[in-house]
């Protein structure tokens, strides 16, 4: 297993340890965080194999994950931002997704009622790995936990770039690397909105 830890500037080592994971035009294709641990799907997946302590949090929005998947074993599920289904945005053609003013409280009772050590791996994965799981991991590592990681191919991974399907993503993520994944959601995981 390669889990890579690096400093910004060290992209060359990035991209022969774990692969391209960059735009064509050299830019990360994943934001940075400031404690620089990432780790790809499998990668994050073979962590929960090797240390029974590490755990697994999906920070995306709970619709996302009803029509996308949920990877199973997804420990605390408390998404960084939410659609906000009262503000339809005209020009833009969608609903705005707003921060989660309770993420660092709910988070941190879970963690907290898991009986998570500072020190214990955490994995934080969103969609593609670019702009959700790492300021949730920058959040995380501000309340005191010093192995948080940054899942930078997310669930659903990387867009196709050729082809009929040009723009599906479809490459690298937890479901299309072939690591346990289902549509059903744990009702013991599931987030849901503070009272």
């Amino acid at each position: 297993m390669k889990i890579t830890r690096f400093l910004a500037g060290s992209l060359l080592a990035m991209s022969l340890v774990a692969g391209p994971v960059f735009a064509q035009d050299n830019v990360p294709a994943y934001r940075e965080t400031q404690l620089g641990l990432y780790v790809t799907a499998r990668e994050a997946y073979e962590l929960m194999q090797d240390n029974e302590r590490a755990v697994l949090i999906d920070v995306r929005d709970p619709i996302e994950i009803k029509f996308t998947g949920f990877a199973e074993p997804t420990d605390i599920h408390v998404p960084w931002l939410l659609a906000d289904r009262d503000n339809f945005n005209e020009d833009a053609k969608t609903w705005p997704m707003v921060k989660n003013g309770d993420f660092e409280a709910q988070v941190r009772a879970e963690l907290e009622a898991l009986g998570v050590a500072e020190d214990d791996p955490i994995i934080v994965m969103c969609r593609s790995g670019s702009t959700r799981s790492a300021p949730s991991a920058d959040v995380i590592a501000e309340m005191g936990y010093s192995d948080v990681y940054s899942m930078t191919d997310g669930f659903e991974g990387k867009k196709l770039e050729e082809g009929d399907s040009a723009g599906v993503r479809a490459v690298n993520g937890w479901r299309n690397s072939g690591l346990p994944w289902s549509y059903e959601i744990d009702p013991d995981v599931a987030w849901r909105p503070a009272e």
